[in-house]
């Protein structure tokens, strides 16, 4: 019709040179995620421990920092606090190569995790400054490929390198993505309005019942992602790894066909949607356990993955001002390090008391609970809304 208005521009020049980064930042961490076990049970001469000391440390300081990362983003700005996190994690990268000992691995890979902190929530909400209000979840639908694809190619990138050259040469790799993911954000626009006024939160309490659900989610997922190659081999599976990598191919897959549903839908009933479909997933895989149903249930945890995460950010920054982006980005960020970590701790200390079937039994149970906390949250929001 006639007097039909365009919807605003989304592909931006700011937000495809944001995407862009993340892209290399994120191609960076794959390498990392490649390299660094065989590299402290190699050079370094350190054993499987050691290597996950080294890996877990990082989660350790981006955990602690994401609250502050989102602090100083809305006091001092998102593009500074980007540059910062991929400087830093290019440094760590490059220094690397000249470190022989488990310690000195660990000391550095502390400091990712303030660099990981620091350039993942300012990116989030310099994504929300960009994104038209109208088009964030496909907004973040599109800017969620960088990371899923960013690790997909990293650890093949880090296999190649390491082999015909070597590890040294791997860690330059890695370090000089990281620079290239600093260099472009410079050509991300000045966004008007963005930062606060010098007095940032620390927490964004009006994001945490929202976060709760999102917490829910990362836990029923993270626990199966820990035990999908075992789980694989307890099926008859000889292809261990094929469940997650159809797991990566449907999410992407999935984020580009229906990038616009997180506008259509009310974002916290689609929320308890992604939930559910977590859920069934988890059924399926105890209920058929079977090659067929493995992968089935993998393709419907898929699904449901693909909505939670422009979902529930979606509704935790509707809580938010743009001068509070940041502390919404980094209160939120700060519950996906505590799913990620909480859900393969408690699942592994069910299958080791009982088996995985169990494991996953509690997962999915997991994912019902959060469900219907999501559930009333969208129920308590209609109430408010409504006159």
């Amino acid at each position: 019709m006639a007097d039909e208005v365009a919807p605003p521009p989304l592909l931006t020049r700011g937000f495809v040179a944001l995407g862009v980064a993340d892209l290399a930042y994120f191609i960076s961490v794959g390498v990392a995620i490649h390299t660094l076990p065989l590299y402290a049970t190699g050079p370094v001469g350190s054993d499987e421990a050691g290597a996950g000391l080294a890996f877990g440390a990082f989660g350790v300081t981006a955990l602690v920092c994401r609250p502050i990362a989102g602090r100083l983003s809305d006091v001092h700005g998102r593009k500074p606090l980007l540059v910062f996190g991929a400087l830093l994690a290019a440094a760590g990268m490059l220094m690397l190569p000249y470190v022989d000992t488990l310690v000195g691995v660990v000391a550095i890979r502390l400091l990712q995790g303030v660099a990981e902190a620091s350039f993942f929530v300012a990116g989030f909400a310099l994504l929300a400054d960009l994104a038209p209000p109208e088009r964030l979840g496909e907004a973040l639908s599109y800017n969620s490929l960088g990371l899923y694809l960013g690790i997909a190619f990293g650890p093949p990138l880090g296999e190649v390198v390491v082999e015909q050259w070597g590890y040294a040469e791997a860690w330059w790799v890695a370090g000089v993505l990281a620079v290239a993911a600093a260099v472009i954000i410079r050509w991300v626009p000045d966004v008007p309005g963005e930062g606060g006024d010098g007095h940032g939160k620390l927490i964004h309490r009006p994001g945490i019942p929202a976060s709760l659900g999102f917490f829910a989610s990362l836990a029923a997922i993270s626990g199966f992602l820990a035990f999908a190659s075992l789980w694989s081999e307890d099926v008859g599976l000889d292809n261990t790894s094929l469940a997650l990598v159809v797991y990566g191919v449907v999410i992407v897959a999935c984020r580009i066909v229906f990038a616009k549903v997180p506008d259509r839908v009310p974002s916290l009933p689609l929320a308890t949607g992604s939930l559910v479909a977590i859920a069934a997933g988890l059924a399926v895989l105890v209920g058929w356990q079977t090659e067929a149903g493995l992968l089935t249930g993998v393709v419907v945890m898929a699904v449901g993955v693909t909505f939670s995460t422009p979902a529930f950010f979606s509704a935790i920054f509707a809580t938010a001002s743009p001068a509070e982006r940041g502390a919404a980005a980094g209160t939120a960020s700060a519950f996906i390090d505590l799913g990620l970590g909480f859900g393969p701790i408690v699942l592994g200390l069910v299958a080791r008391q009982q088996d995985l079937s169990w494991a996953f039994g509690v997962g999915c149970a997991i994912a019902l609970v959060g469900a219907a906390w999501t559930a009333l949250l969208a129920t308590r929001r209609r109430s408010v809304l409504s006159p």
